[in-house]
């Protein structure tokens, strides 16, 4: 009788394991982790991991992979710790938060009020007198325990000598007083005249201005623009915080007032090879009416995966064509233009992201996409929506049908009382619809959105894609709606991958594939699901260089060729 096939299945492992451990001792691994958890998809977890020339070189049991250490190889011991492979955030605007960081005060994660004003006395201690403090977004009211917004008076005390700017989301502004004055808003009279002024019940001033996404944005760009090195500097200490929470690769769709100028920063990182982040970024059409020549220019010397492995442009979007943008009163002559640009983006296998929100008004987009789809098919192009919270299942097969994938984040972390109040407690439970998209087969990448409207912390994105539960704790989704732990680590990870092209090169643990993992401080699979939020990497790893290191690895940390 012929042997079941199982034990051909078993003796095919082995022989492939036996080779590539035979292979793998032909050349010492520069690297090996061994007595941990190493979180893999397809296969049970494994012991340990040896990496050498940047990729992984075998994954298997302790005893095994120790054998390939030679004289010069670094040997982890992991303590039973968790590896997962590098988080990848596939909609963040990184670039811009580098830019920054270093001249701005973060409110990310302070969970009262007294913390938050903390932060900002701290700040104002080595600020020049006289000079801006700003909180430019990252946090909601909701994450600090007496759950309201800080008073002028409250930010002037914490910073008397500094004028203060505290901005949330993309819908209001706290000034200390006098800084209507300082930023010169008076010599700005359209932008004045789209600005609410807040009043209390006795009709003075409260401080807080209000405004629509592009209001808040010009607001923001009246204020004091850092200087080249400290964007420089700014770019790198940003990315390092990103490393420390296991992130090792973005997809960063610019926004409509990034002009590329404003990517100097970054490609000087990727000169000096300096860079401890992979970075996949499009462009966005800088000019509302100018939009097919403006990318027709910016693309001419740029072409579709122009660059390597650290940094690499991904196409256009997520601005396409401002007509597009998010717009729920799009015009016939709006969705004619979006359609003149992509009818020119297909045969130069241009990639696109597009910026929606509402699922009411996404099928005038969608209705666009299939027009160009009907005349190209569009899959191999991996064209995507970001957003859509709230998107139905009948936008979600339609995009399915042609190959778009969905970029999700998690906003309802910070708006999700207010979807609540606007929308009830049915719709908030099937939103957003992460359980219906994975039932369709849709591709999913997992986010932000990140800084000035959420968290850049991957590890309380993927909490809440877990336990669908607000910042203030408030739960919403419906539990078929809810990834398990491991889903959602694939969505933030494999699913990332896939809009950059890279599924077969990153995005899981795996022979042959690039060495990007994070240790934890907590077994992301087994720990109280309330503890997610909490975790950390204590290490980092891109390419096989060790870009962050704490505690007992500290001493691994590999400098950068510019330290």
């Amino acid at each position: 009788m012929a042997p079941p096939v199982s034990v051909f299945r078993c003796l095919a492992f082995g022989l492939g394991l036996l080779a590539t451990l035979t292979g793998a001792r032909a050349q010492n691994a520069d690297i090996v982790f061994f007595n941990g958890k190493i979180v893999t998809y397809d296969t049970d977890a494994a012991e340990a991991l040896a990496v050498r020339d940047g990729r992984i070189a075998a994954i298997g049991r302790s005893a095994d992979i120790r054998a390939l250490a030679g004289p010069a190889t670094r040997v982890v011991d992991l303590g039973g710790r968790t590896v997962i492979p590098g988080l990848i955030d596939s909609h963040i605007h990184a670039i811009r938060a580098g830019l920054t960081w270093r001249t701005e005060v973060h409110w990310t994660g302070a969970r009262t009020m007294a913390e938050a004003l903390e932060r900002l006395r701290k700040a104002a201690q080595t600020a020049p007198k006289g000079s801006w403090l700003v909180v430019a977004g990252g946090w909601i009211e909701g994450q600090f325990a007496e759950n309201r917004r800080p008073t002028q008076a409250e930010i002037a005390a914490a910073a008397p000598d500094h004028h203060v700017y505290v901005q949330v989301l993309y819908v209001s502004v706290l000034l200390s007083p006098g800084g209507l004055e300082a930023l010169g808003l008076t010599n700005h009279a359209e932008l004045a005249s789209r600005v609410k002024i807040e009043t209390g019940r006795d009709g003075q001033v409260t401080g807080w201005l209000w405004g629509d996404n592009r209001t808040i944005s010009d607001l923001y760009d009246l204020l004091p623009r850092p200087g080249f090195e400290q964007k420089l500097a700014g770019t790198r200490a940003f990315f390092r915080v990103l490393n420390s929470l296991g992130v090792t690769g973005v997809l960063d769709p610019g926004g409509y007032n990034m002009p590329i100028s404003e990517y100097r920063p970054l490609f000087q990182l990727w000169r000096e090879r300096a860079l401890t982040v992979r970075v996949v970024y499009s462009l966005c059409a800088p000019r509302p009416g100018h939009e097919l020549e403006d990318l027709q220019a910016m693309t001419d010397a740029m072409p579709m995966g122009f660059g390597d492995d650290w940094l690499r442009f991904n196409g256009i979007g997520e601005n396409v064509t401002w007509g597009m943008y998010a717009n729920d009163n799009s015009t016939p002559a709006d969705r004619e233009r979006l359609y003149q640009v992509l009818k020119w983006a297909v045969p130069r296998s241009l990639t696109a992201t597009f910026h929606w929100h509402n699922n009411r008004t996404v099928h005038h987009l969608i209705d666009v996409l299939e027009r160009i789809n009907r005349e190209t098919p569009v899959a191999s192009l991996r064209w995507s929506i970001a957003h859509l919270t709230d998107a139905s299942p009948e936008s979600l097969q339609r995009m399915k049908a042609m190959g778009v994938g969905w970029l999700m984040q998690n906003a309802l972390y910070f708006r999700g009382e207010a979807f609540l109040g606007q929308r009830g407690a049915e719709a908030a439970r099937m939103t957003p619809p992460i359980g219906t998209a994975l039932r369709l087969g849709l591709q999913v990448g997992g986010g932000t959105d990140a800084h000035r409207v959420m968290s850049y912390n991957p590890f309380v994105s993927l909490q809440w894609m877990v336990d669908g539960k607000t910042a203030a704790g408030t739960p919403m989704r419906a539990p078929e709606e809810m990834p398990t732990r491991l889903e959602a680590l694939r969505l933030y990870t494999l699913g990332s991958a896939w809009f950059a092209f890279d599924e077969g090169k990153r995005g899981s643990l795996a022979v042959g594939k690039l060495a990007d993992l994070a240790v934890l401080t907590k077994d992301y699979l087994t720990v109280p699901v309330d503890e997610i939020g909490s975790i950390a990497s204590l290490l980092t790893m891109v390419g096989g260089r060790v870009v962050y290191a704490s505690g007992p690895y500290a001493a691994l940390e590999d400098k950068t060729p510019a330290d």
